[in-house]
This record gives C-alpha cells, structure tokens and sequence, in this order.
C-alpha cells in the first residue's frame, strides 16, 4: 500500500503539475491564435486566461476549509518553513535556501504555523503558476516577523553545494535527507552526475534517489527525469570496445536501479506518467548485463563486489513490476473469446506507448510551452525502440508466455541447457544428493562444487532460460515423495539467491500450474508444510467484522481432521519459499514482486486457499495483519456471484442513505468509500465501506457482462426506494399535492443514484461493458414486462417517472465516460455506431414500431430526459446521428407536446437538419 510520501506527492507534485498542463493547453490556444493573425490585441490575449484566474480564486478559498489542511506530522515542519518563508519576503529579507538549513526552532516567527495551504501554493509557485504575491492574501500571513537579519554559521546543506563545496559524505548525506528546493539545486547534482568522477557519479545518483525524488515535491518531475536519462547514458564519442558501452556504467546505474526500486518510488514513477519511459530505458540494461557472464565485476567504494547478475536482477524486477507482471496467467482467459486482458499488459505495449509518447512529443504549442519547464541540460533519448531489438529479452518473454500456455517439455539431452539444469539442481539440493537422495535431476552430470560453479558461470539469460525445467523437476520429486517440503523450500531460496531475477520464473511457472489444475493439493499441517491452524479461526472472525456491513455471509475457515487446511503444491511450494525472506531492505524489491502475484494467484484458487496464506504471513508479520484480512475478505466476492450483487446492493444503499446501519445512515460518497480499514481505527478489525471493497474486488469479477443487468436493476429498485422515503403528499385547498421541495430533493437522489451506477459500470468493464448496457441491455429492459413500480403508497406514475430520469441520466453519464462530450478522443469515433442503434430503437418505439413492456410514464419520461441532456451538455453527439434518426425522434416529440425540445434537437444536427427543422416548423404552422 502507498505510504504517506506517496499521497502526499500526489498531491503537492501531481496535481500542480495537472494544472499546468490544463493552463499550458489554455496558452497554447491563445498562440495559435496569435499565429493566425498578428493584432493589436495581442497584448490583451497574453493576460491570465479564464483556467489560470479560476485556479487563483480557487487557491484563496482554500483558507476557508482549514480543517482538511492541518499537515502530517512528518511534514509540519516544512509547512511551517513555508510561512515561515512568506513572512521573510514579506518582510524584504532576500535570504537563499541556506536560511532554512541553518534555522532552528527558536528562529522561527511567533506563533507561525503553517499548513498544507502553504505547501499547496509553494508547489504552484515552483511550477510558476503563481509569484510571491501569493504571500500577501488574507489569512496568509498569520505571524509577526521576528526573523533575525543574519544567517547563521554554516551547516552542510544544498547552499554549501551551490557555493562550490565538494561532495563529502557527511554532505552527502545531509543532501540525499534534505530535498531539493530549486532546479538549479537538482540541475548541479545532475552535472555532477555526468561529468564528475566515478566516485562523484556515484554520490550524485544517490542524492537524486533521495529525498529530492520521494519529498521533493516542488521538484520532482526534475530528479525524475534526470533520473530517467542517467539509466540510459549516450554511447561515448570515442567508444570502440566491442562489447557495450554500457558495462563500464554498471556501477552507477545499479545505484540507480536500487535507489527507484522501493515500493513508494515505483508509485511515484507510475504517477508521473513514466512507465512506458522507463520500461524503454530498463530493457537494454537488461539485455546488457542479462548477456554478461559474471566474471565481469566491479568495486564499489563500500568494498562490495558488483557482478553483472546482480545489475541485471536489479533490473529486469523493475522491469517486470512495471508491466504488471504479479497477475496471474487465469487473467488471460478470464474474457473467454474477447481480447485476454494481459495482453495490453505486455512489453511490446509499454514500448509501442513509449514510442507514441515520443514520437509526437514536441510538436504542438502545449509542448513547446512543457519544454520551457524541462532542463536545458538534460538528454533523453527519443529514438524508437522495438523488442527485435532485445533478442534476448524477447526470447525469455516467448518462453515465458510458452509456459503459461502449456506443460513444459523441450529439454534435449547433453545441451548446454540440460547441463545448466542439473548444475542448478545440484547447487539447490547439493546435500541432499550428498546424503543418498534423488535431487529430482533425470541424469546429474556434474559431480563437484568446482564443477557446478563452472557450469553456472554463465549469462543470466542462460540461467533463466533453464529455470523452468529445475522447477518442474524438484516440484515432481516432491510430488513423488523423493524431495521433502522443506528440502524444496530450502532449494528455492538457493536458486533465488543466487540469480534472484529467477524469481521472475518461478512465479509464472507455478502460477501457470495452479491454474492448469493437475497438481493434488497437500496438507498444510505444520511438519512436512507450515501450518495456518494457530491463526485461522482469528483470521475468519476479522474477515466477518470487515464485510459484515455487506450482508454477504462468510463461508467457513474452521479446519479440523475431517477438513485440513489445504493448497495447490505450487502454491503451498511459493508461499513457504516467501515466508523464508526476512524482512529487510534488501529483500523489500523481491517481495514486492512475489507478493502481489502470490495474492493474485491465492484469491484465484478456491477458498479458503487466500485466509491459509494470509494466516500463514501474519504470523510471520503481526504488523501486515489488517492488510492480509483485507485481501482474505476480497476473496469472498471473487468466488461468489450473489456476494458482488449484494456488495453493489449495499454501495446503492450506503450512498443514498437507505442503508439501516446508523454509519451510512446519512449517505453521500463519505459513506460510500468510508475512512479506510484497520485495526487502528476503533480499537479492533471493523466494518470495510462498501465503495472501498468493491474497488478492490471489481478486477476480479469472472463474468462482467451480467454487471449491467445487475446494476439497471439495483438502479431502479433504489428509485423506488427513494420514491418511498419522500415527504408524503399534503392536503391542500387544491388538492393532493407533492411539494417541490421534496420533489426535488428526491430528483437529486435519483441523479446519486444513477451517477454511482453509471461509475460502477465505467469501472467494472469500461468502453465495452457501457457499449453493451447502451446497445443491448437497454433495449432488452425497456422491452421485457416489469411489475407496476409502486411503493408505500406513492402513486405508480411518480416512481416510474423518476426511474426514467434515472435511466437517462445513467446512460448519458455512461456515454460520457465511454466517449467523452466532444470527439477528442480515440473512443468517440465508436460512438456514432452505437448511439445510432440506441437512436433507431428509440424513434422505432416513439413510432410504434416495437412493442414496449415498461411503464409509459418511464419510457416517455426516459427519452424526453435523454434527448434534454444531449442537447443541453453533448451536443456533439448529435451530429453523429443519422438526420432521418432525428426526423423521426423529433416528429414523436412533438407528438408528445415537445416542440421546443423537437427543434433544439434538430437544430444542433448537421446542415441537413436544418432542411429537416425548417420543414418542421412549417407543419407546425400549419
């Protein structure tokens, strides 16, 4: 789970950085039309554009909500730095950044307090979207100056840097602790980065990896960048060795590849948007050092030994957490005959995005405008790449989609590879064959340590290449009773330590066996496999407090002789190898790529295989407690059709308030979402809110396609709901009588209502489930009979008239998200299809011409409230119509008394509908 850092660059990196793109476009609009024609008016369009005064005056009112603004503790004092910092330009004190590094507590202003306000305006500032005028709003400002004119003594910092101090390692570590606070700063680190000596590359590629990357908000896009382009140096203007050029960098870049490789800079690359960049920048360091025996090492200045294994590990892990490598091989056939969802998931995919995102940078205003922000010293390649260009790479990925497809078999006797697989084997269960054993080899070849350590000094590509074949053979001997668990748990860790990049095989080999089914499963029974049974009936009871507000019943962990805790032999071999990791740095990059895909792989396989392994981690880490019941809960819905119909029963429920649980009682996205989950909230494992579980459920849902029916159906069970909990009507001198205000408070609802579900069909199936709800199910529903919609005593035409907006609101926000409001994007161009046959079944049913089983009230009610908001916020989805769809959709309307809705429909079709709409108010006058 992202950590604080993480959220917080979200928000102070990110998000500024949103801002100045939607700013940036504005400009870019302006000087094209500048370049169109040269007027006196010039000067008038270079002022502030309409984004650029709306973010100002939306930055003032933040001081209006300062509750949300109290900062965490983590990073009040900078907050506080950053008042600080107004009140000295306030105060006409033009003191550098060494001012900051030398002030103590006492030096600060009186009662200066500052808050995530004045970091918010801080990183709008670094990015120029704002000057130190800023500094001047009310409320700003909320100390007296009391800031002493004289710095004090020195102390090691960025403005030692900048004066010329060389880097020591007690400056070095103030700087990789302390962010940056300006390009320049970042900008003197990258120069000695590329043009300092070996020992100075070094101490500078840490300083980039610290703090400036994961707390240097105001800054970061910078150290990432200049992060990006060190990994990939360009080739010397004097290099004629034969081998790359690359092998003498190995040391700065392992810096690097260590450096962006925890979990919350991984985050923060992914972020920013620069996956695709780095996944192209990783791929021939991995074919490189992949290539490279490890007889090629080298010193650091810490006296480790640096082999080429160990550049390339670090590497090619990156690399495959960057495609998403942890999902199972399930995922791809999950769709049945649609495109598998891993195939967009691919190399070749982050690498055809990569040459996208370069081919066509630089070309528009809003580009050049984003040039001005980058350094001018920096250099990043943007020559397209392709995956021919990685045979190696591209062999390893061939083989491992081979893997997944079908059992393994291939390996040919007396070939390098067959002499590799027995050396491994050998190396992984070297005593065990010592003591008489089968290490599970068909016919050993090597007979001593010397021998082995020949054999495997080889390429890690070599390696990798073999692994599949090892981890057949020992998983078979275990199946057979010729290796103990222990003995293959043992075996391994030794084969992932030495190579860890095989990691990267034995996830996809045993994930592949899981899914195909053929191995029995083994008892987990605390001898021959590590036992849950300390843990399990806790682990159940923390599973039905968190989705007990679901109403969804948790099926039984209890476990005894009659029904042990059981495992797929792969899966219970890959959970007891990560449970023989400890828990340090070093090892942090490694489990965070088995993890991920050790709980995919878990929440696949029938229950209760997810509760076993998240009691087996939490005994080995009360601290990751909550998070592993979370996951365990999760996997209740992936097994359970009934379970997510009631999950998105209780998301409509929650946030409409009709729930009778006094927490969502009053509704509202609060009650969807919820504040989190955990233990540390009320003392003890409480309820999980509804939207939070579904997010984390919805990608493992089996059969999407019955979500729209589902949905549509909770949507106007909710309608009837709401209907029901209206003011009731009043006695009037005129008459029974709704009043308006509860009229419309019971409209607002009803767009709740259809916004949640429009968002959760978007999130559970995106552009090809919301085609299908418009195109099919629809039309289905408005066809099939229904039962009178009424409820509590409401008359049967208020609810199905409020089902109707409903409905319509629900599909033009489906429509939106599919397809957007204009034709910008790549989705709208499937649009005009789609909406034309929701168009024709419209005006076909408006002329009779189908026969309707819903309530008339809703049906008309639905097509007058879609046409009105097609009109009113897409218009640009009219001229995607047919002009005869429209003749006979508008030619219906006016039939129903709807004139003016008619010609405004008409009237924003194409010139063809302008004929059409003058022919229409000639039979009107007539």
């Amino acid at each position: 789970m992202p950590r604080l850092d993480t959220c917080l660059c979200l928000l102070l990196s990110i998000s500024p950085l949103a801002v100045t793109n939607i700013v940036e476009e504005e400009k870019s609009e302006l000087i094209d039309e500048i370049d169109c024609s040269q007027t006196t008016q010039t000067k008038e369009k270079q002022a502030p554009g309409r984004c650029h005064k709306g973010l100002i005056s939306s930055l003032q009112m933040l001081n209006n909500y300062e509750a949300l603004l109290t900062p965490p503790q983590s990073v009040r004092s900078v907050a506080n730095q950053a008042a600080a910092k107004a009140i000295m330009v306030i105060s006409g004190l033009t003191v550098g950044n060494g001012y900051y590094e030398c002030m103590s507590s006492n030096d600060m202003p009186i009662n200066c307090s500052g808050n995530m306000w004045h970091l918010i305006v801080e990183a709008c500032i670094a990015r120029n979207l704002l000057d130190t005028s800023a500094y001047v709003w009310p409320g700003y400002v909320n100390a007296r100056p009391n800031i002493p004119r004289s710095v004090p003594s020195q102390v090691p910092g960025w403005s030692s840097l900048m004066k010329g101090s060389p880097l020591t390692p007690t400056l070095v570590n103030a700087l990789i602790a302390t962010p940056a606070s300006s390009l320049a700063e970042i900008e003197k680190i990258y120069e000695i980065a590329t043009k300092g000596s070996n020992d100075e590359k070094i101490y500078a590629a840490s300083i980039l990896c610290g703090a400036s990357l994961v707390r240097g908000w105001n800054i970061q896009e910078h150290a990432i960048l200049f992060i990006t382009s060190l990994l990939l140096p360009p080739v010397p203007s004097d290099y004629s060795e034969s081998e790359s050029y690359l092998i003498s960098y190995a040391p700065l870049l392992n810096v690097l590849l260590l450096g962006i490789s925890s979990a919350d800079c991984v985050q923060i690359l992914s972020l920013h948007g620069m996956v695709p960049i780095l996944a192209g920048m990783l791929m021939p360091l991995c074919e490189v050092f992949g290539s490279t025996a490890p007889d090629v090492s080298w010193t650091l200045p810490t006296g480790e030994e640096l082999t080429s294994h160990a550049v390339f590990t670090n590497a090619f892990t990156l690399l495959l957490r960057l495609w998403r490598f942890d999902h199972p091989p399930v995922e791809h056939v999950m769709m049945g005959d649609a495109t598998p969802v891993g195939s967009q998931l691919s190399p070749e995919y982050l690498l055809l995005v990569r040459n996208s995102k370069v081919s066509d940078f630089g070309k528009s205003p809003k580009d050049r405008l984003k040039m001005k922000r980058m350094s001018k010293n920096l250099n990043l390649t943007l020559e397209l790449i392709f995956m021919d260009s990685f045979p190696k790479l591209k062999g390893w990925y061939r083989q491992h989609n081979k893997c997944i497809a079908s059992t393994l078999s291939g390996l040919v006797q007396g070939t390098t590879v067959h002499q590799i697989v027995d050396a491994l084997l050998n190396m992984m269960f070297s005593k065990i064959s010592r003591s008489g054993q089968s290490s599970g080899s068909s016919s050993p070849s090597t007979s001593g340590a010397d021998d082995v350590s020949l054999i495997l000094n080889v390429p890690a590509w070599d390696i990798l290449e073999a692994t599949p074949y090892v981890l057949d053979a020992a998983l078979t001997a275990c199946a057979h009773g010729r290796l103990s668990p222990r003995d293959l748990a043992t075996g391994l860790k030794h084969l992932a330590d030495f190579l860890p990049a095989t990691l990267a095989t034995i996830v996809s080999y045993f994930s592949a066996e899981v899914t195909r089914g053929i191995w029995k499963p083994v008892f987990m029974n605390g001898s021959d496999w590590p036992s849950p049974a300390e843990n399990l009936s806790i682990i159940e009871q923390q599973i039905k407090k968190i989705i007990a507000a679901t109403g969804v019943d948790v099926p039984s962990l209890t476990t005894g002789r009659s029904s042990p805790a059981m495992l797929p032999l792969p899966l219970a071999a890959l959970v007891s190898l990560t449970i023989t990791y400890k828990l340090d740095k070093a090892s942090e990059r490694f489990l965070v790529l088995i993890g991920p895909a050790l709980s995919s792989l878990a929440e696949g396989c029938p229950w209760p295989c997810m509760p076993i392994i998240a009691s087996l981690w939490a005994l080995k880490v009360k601290r990751w407690n909550d998070f592993l019941v979370f996951s365990a809960s999760r996997t209740v819905f992936h097994h359970s059709s009934d379970a997510v119909v009631q999950l998105l029963r209780s998301c409509f429920a929650s946030t409409l308030g009709l729930s009778p649980s006094t927490t969502y009682s009053n509704g509202g996205v609060g009650a969807l979402l919820g504040h989190g989950f955990g233990s540390h909230f009320s003392g003890g494992m409480s309820p999980v809110s509804p939207g939070i579980l579904y997010l984390r459920v919805h990608r493992s849902v089996r059969d999407i396609m019955f979500m729209t029916e589902e949905i549509v159906s909770l949507l106007m069970s909710s309608v009837r709901d709401i209907a029901g909990s209206r003011e009731k009507p009043k006695n009037t001198k005129f008459g029974l009588r709704y009043g308006q205000v509860s009229l419309g408070a019971a409209m607002a609802r009803v767009k709740l209502a259809a916004s949640l579900g429009a968002s959760l069909v978007w999130l559970s199936g995106g552009l090809s489930l919301v085609q299908s709800l418009i195109k099919e199910t629809l039309p289905s529903w408005f066809i099939s009979a229904h039962s009178a919609d009424q409820d509590a005593g409401e008359p049967a035409g208020i609810v199905a008239m409020l089902g109707g907006y409903a409905l319509a609101y629900f599909v033009v926000l489906c429509g939106t998200f599919a397809w957007g409001v204009d034709s910008a994007s790549p989705a709208s161009k499937r649009r005009p299809k789609v909406l034309g046959s929701h168009l024709e079944f419209l005006a076909s049913a408006v002329d009779g011409k189908i026969s309707l089983g819903c309530d008339y009230a809703t049906w008309r009610a639905y097509v007058v409230r879609f046409v009105s908001l097609m009109v009113g916020c897409t218009q640009k989805w009219i001229l995607d119509v047919n002009i005869d769809v429209l003749k006979r959709l508008s030619y219906g309307l006016i039939r129903w008394n709807e004139e003016e809705l008619a010609m405004a429909l008409l009237g924003l079709g194409s010139v063809r509908a302008t004929t059409a709409a003058a022919e229409l108010i000639i039979e009107i006058g007539a």
